[in-house]
């Protein structure tokens, strides 16, 4: 029988209890039109946000809260995390001064790593923060005032040549620190799976968008002369601006200076991102409207990411606080996202995975926001991203296979013509 390869292959699968193993998580995650693309297969994947992962870490009576985060996010088939890289000022700094850092909160950020790579799950790595906790772009501009610059507007962070350089600097640092538990510098570590510009970047004093376009075109080519590896993302929350004026309509009722079509077509971006929080965008708005608008919200990036940008598209935050709303509502934010998700993923699409805001592990009640979820607490919200992840994985198991198939098939056929060739046979027709 010609085809006993191939049913001794199928056996083989099927013993391995699943049919098929996905390949270590061991490469660099890439793109591929709208896919993200780890090992040659398309990289659909459930997440979640952490952004006390380093600081948690730096203590080392602490580290074992950062161990049961990822092993509990593991165990509930997690694989991307997305977490802070920045401390600037202030208590307990990864950076004390411009270019003088906190070498016991690097530790913390290499383990931090380190253990994400032990646990097979993916990082998304921020540089700064818009805002002024733990620093942010206040900071950058305090110190260089310091310096004697005359700096108004907080938005002069965009513009100004020092605090430009220092920004730099703090990315050429992070991207060329060699992690001391691995030995591998972070800029040759696939577990990093992508660098963000900034957490949530806005510069309200000019909504026409340009001011950011030109910092990101030049920040992501900073990043990209020194780290030519990894992927890189601006952090943006999604917000139409004037290069789509007949999309502004599906934003809330504000602008921030940023435009999600043009700032993610700039080439050293590589995939779009967006953030969902209608309860804190429309807060005089019930429920139903807020479903709505996050409905709108989903579908239009969505395919504007498919269409327009042909990137990959994650929704790198959202989340509901039980502070306002009860369990319930914000299982239907949930719900909304990850089917929006999931119904482009299982066609191929652009929407690659959503991180929601924010996984606490145990103990760590004074980190809670409202947003907070612990998975070791078998919510129903847990049962929903436990279902988003499994059917996203399984997504991933299909590819993987296929691509396996064609390897196999392409052996095979190799190996037939080698037997033939070797036996001093034509195999031109017949059984």
């Amino acid at each position: 029988m010609k085809d006993w390869g191939l049913v001794l292959f199928v056996f083989l699968l099927f013993q391995q209890g699943t049919f098929m193993h996905v390949k270590a998580d061991d490469g660099f995650v890439k793109t591929k039109g709208v896919q993200l693309m780890l090992n040659g297969s398309p990289f659909y994947a459930n997440g979640f946000n952490a952004y006390w992962l380093m600081f948690m870490a730096a203590d080392s009576s602490q580290r074992n809260k950062v161990s049961s985060a990822f092993e509990q996010a593991k165990k509930h088939c997690l694989t991307i995390a997305r977490t802070w890289a920045f401390g600037d000022g202030g208590d307990r700094p990864l950076q004390y001064s411009p270019g003088s850092y906190n070498e016991q909160m690097f530790q913390g950020l290499d383990f931090v790593v380190s253990e994400a790579k032990r646990y097979g799950i993916k990082l998304v790595l921020s540089f700064a923060n818009n805002y002024d906790q733990f620093g942010g772009k206040k900071q950058y501009l305090n110190w260089a005032r310091n310096q004697g610059q005359s700096i108004g507007s907080d938005d002069e962070f965009f513009t100004n040549y020092v605090v430009k350089g220092y920004y730099k600097n703090h990315i050429k640092t992070v991207l060329t620190r060699r992690n001391t538990l691995t030995g591998v510098a972070y800029k040759d570590e696939p577990a990093i799976m992508a660098w963000e510009l900034m957490n949530e970047p806005r510069c309200l004093s000019d909504p026409s968008g340009k001011t950011m376009q030109a910092w990101i075109t030049e920040m992501a080519s900073h990043v990209k002369s020194i780290d030519g590896n990894h992927l890189l993302e601006a952090g943006l929350e999604g917000f139409y601006g004037p290069s789509s004026s007949q999309k502004q309509q599906y934003n809330p009722n504000f602008q921030v200076g940023t435009d999600f079509i043009a700032n993610n077509q700039i080439p050293g971006i590589d995939f779009a991102t967006v953030h969902s929080y209608p309860d804190q965008w429309l807060q005089s708005s019930n429920d139903e409207s807020q479903i709505a608008f996050l409905n709108n919200w989903l579908y239009n990036h969505i395919q504007d990411a498919q269409n327009i940008l042909q990137k990959p598209l994650l929704f790198a935050e959202f989340g509901k606080s039980l502070k306002i709303a009860g369990p319930n509502q914000r299982d239907e934010l949930f719900n909304t996202v990850y089917t929006a998700i999931y119904s482009s993923a299982r066609g191929g699409g652009a929407a690659v995975g959503g991180l929601f805001w924010q996984l606490l592990a145990e103990g760590m009640g004074s980190y809670g926001d409202g947003y907070e979820v612990i998975l070791s607490q078998s919510t129903s919200t847990v049962n929903l991203i436990t279902q988003e992840s499994q059917k996203l994985n399984h997504i991933r198991k299909m590819y993987v296979r296929l691509k396996d198939m064609e390897k196999w098939n392409k052996a095979r056929d190799i190996r037939r013509a080698q037997w033939w060739s070797g036996n001093g046979v034509s195999n031109t027709g017949g059984h």
